[in-house]
């Protein structure tokens, strides 16, 4: 199942609610905070997919030289 972007947000801001001791009064600060962080990283992810690749360091395939007769 694939989760919608709200779904991610929240259970990131209620990760934050519980890390931060379970307090009540401060809903908007960890959804906020959990909005940041999560579209933050899918940021970063979009400009990695799209930044240049220039030469990638591969899979080094070990060839023979064949000698001349």
């Amino acid at each position: 199942m694939e989760w919608s972007l709200q779904d991610r947000i929240r259970e990131r801001a209620y990760q934050l609610w519980s890390a931060g001791g379970r307090t009540e009064g401060h809903a908007e600060q960890h959804w906020l905070a959990a909005e940041r962080e999560l579209l933050g990283e899918m940021a970063q992810l979009s400009a990695a997919s799209k930044a240049p690749r220039g030469k990638r360091a591969g899979p080094k395939i070990a060839t023979q030289r064949r000698k001349s007769a």
